[in-house]
């Protein structure tokens, strides 16, 4: 049975079986201390019977969450509550390749979702490689559309070129307009993004 908790320092020293999966962005201990300190009541951890970590995420929308063992999620509230731009940002959502295929992003996703419902959000946003297909589809499939397309957001390593992104968003019930989630037509560069 997973367990869901509230993350803890130590758990820093968990998590590399998830943190070092190529797909993953990995961030130095001061930056997750930072979200911990921050927004402790996003930072949650999900462990597997034998208190291996699964997986994380990690998210800057209204929210932060990241889970370990199964799954780890990360995030934080973010954006103008006067322009409509109050949100949750999902920074990153892992999940180890054992425990893949679960349903548990969809449940770290849920739980994000909820929270920055209660923080009063207008969206959830997260970014995503153009080429992780797998992880579009599931988006997709959780109800978040393509918003826009950042240029050159991942850094590439080995003289490759860098790699285009999705922010994805997903409409929270305060938008009852939708007006988040309508596509920009063209896309954007890194530093257009604010």
């Amino acid at each position: 049975m997973t367990t869901l908790r509230a993350f803890t320092c130590d758990d820093l020293f968990r998590f590399n079986n998830i943190n070092l999966d190529p797909l993953t962005e990995t961030y130095g201990i001061p930056f997750y201390l930072q979200y911990l300190a921050h927004w402790p009541e996003y930072f949650i951890v999900a462990e597997a019977p034998g208190g291996e970590l699964m997986g994380y995420s990690e998210r800057c929308v209204t929210p932060k969450v990241l889970t370990l063992c199964m799954f780890t999620v990360m995030g934080k509230a973010e954006g103008s509550v006067a322009r409509e731009e109050w949100h949750g940002h999902v920074t990153a959502l892992s999940v180890a390749p054992e425990f893949r295929r679960l349903g548990l992003a969809a449940k770290l996703m849920e739980l994000l979702e909820e929270i920055s419902e209660k923080k009063g959000g207008f969206f959830v946003d997260l970014f995503v490689r153009v080429s992780n297909q797998v992880a579009v589809n599931m988006y997709k499939q959780l109800g978040y559309s393509v918003y826009r397309t950042v240029l050159e957001y991942y850094s590439a390593s080995s003289g490759e070129p860098d790699e285009d992104a999705y922010d994805m968003r997903k409409a929270l019930s305060r938008d009852t307009e939708k007006k988040s989630v309508i596509p920009l037509p063209h896309p954007v560069r890194p530093e257009d993004i604010e």
